[in-house]
């Protein structure tokens, strides 16, 4: 199968090397030329363009940091779905919104395409050691032709329903995310002030019901004060907790800890560290003073 690969960022360049690996038939598409360059080096081919990729392949993967640029790969003008022909595989595997991925889904069914919203799970580790989780939504028949893919990249495969399901899946997952890193900061910060060693701390935590994956990912940052600008930034969760209390606030739920992980968020980013790692959300907790207690009068 020939595979095409749109977007080869923190996530994606090490997607695209592990269909490499794989011993994949490969066509790669960036912006940035220079990581184009790479890949081919490494055996890949260059496209000039999402649609020039698109119609040199059997299977579209794109992989982009937000929904106007999934938005523009696959429906701008010179995008994906504009050269796609009928039976052909497109798959999004970006966090968006389920807008976007159900109106790409419509515009792919309208020229006999099949689409796939499958984000991805697992941060720039997981995509360079292929055990990504890969939580897809769209027909059956797409999810089949594409499995074969999935798999070089991936270690948790699931088809979670229709358009949308995956889309929808990752959303969840960005909530307990965003909520877990704030949650894990305030703990350590909390047992740092009151003079409990932060390295015991932490494994006694991981070994107890407190555990959780972003204290596991989020606690080395944290002890070794590691904050700076990382592969996995604040700016890219605080986008999908946007999306996620947007979506919240459509189906009338609240999502009080979900508020209050973004405001967290978004106080750092507007701070100017957007590109700093989400474990710096720690540096929200140090400083803000406690408050005082309620008045007995």
């Amino acid at each position: 199968m020939r595979a095409g690969f749109i977007g080869l960022g923190n996530m994606g360049r090490p997607m695209a090397l592990n269909l490499l690996k794989a011993g994949m038939d490969l066509t790669v598409y960036n912006r940035t030329p220079s990581k184009v360059e790479e890949l081919v080096a490494r055996g890949a081919k260059p496209a000039s363009s999402p649609a020039d990729l698109t119609r040199r392949v059997d299977i579209v993967l794109s992989c982009l940091a937000d929904v106007p640029s999934s938005l523009h790969a696959f429906l701008g003008a010179g995008g994906v779905v504009e050269a796609a022909s009928p039976g052909q595989v497109l798959v999004d595997h970006a966090t968006v919104d389920m807008e976007t991925s159900r109106k790409v889904h419509e515009a792919a069914r309208r020229k006999g395409a099949l689409f796939l919203d499958a984000p991805i799970s697992g941060g720039p580790v997981g995509a360079a050691d292929a055990t990504l989780s890969i939580m897809a939504g769209g027909e059956e028949e797409a999810f089949d032709k594409a499995q074969p893919i999935f798999q070089a990249m991936g270690k948790t495969v699931l088809l979670m329903g229709g358009s949308g399901a995956g889309t929808a899946t990752k959303l969840v997952n960005q909530l307990l995310v965003g909520i877990h890193t704030v949650a894990a900061s305030e703990a350590l910060v909390l047992g740092r002030k009151v003079g409990v060693d932060l390295e015991k701390l932490v494994y006694v935590l991981e070994r107890s019901w407190g555990q959780s994956r972003m204290l596991e990912r989020n606690a080395p940052h944290i002890l070794g004060r590691n904050f700076g600008p990382s592969s996995v930034p604040l700016r890219n969760l605080l986008k999908d907790l946007a999306i996620i209390l947007r979506l919240a606030k459509s189906e009338g739920i609240p999502l009080p800890t979900g508020s209050g992980a973004h405001r967290v968020l978004a106080a750092l980013v507007e701070e100017g560290k957007g590109a700093w790692d989400i474990a710096s959300a720690c540096l929200f907790i140090e400083k803000v003073p406690p408050e005082k207690p309620a008045s007995d009068s």
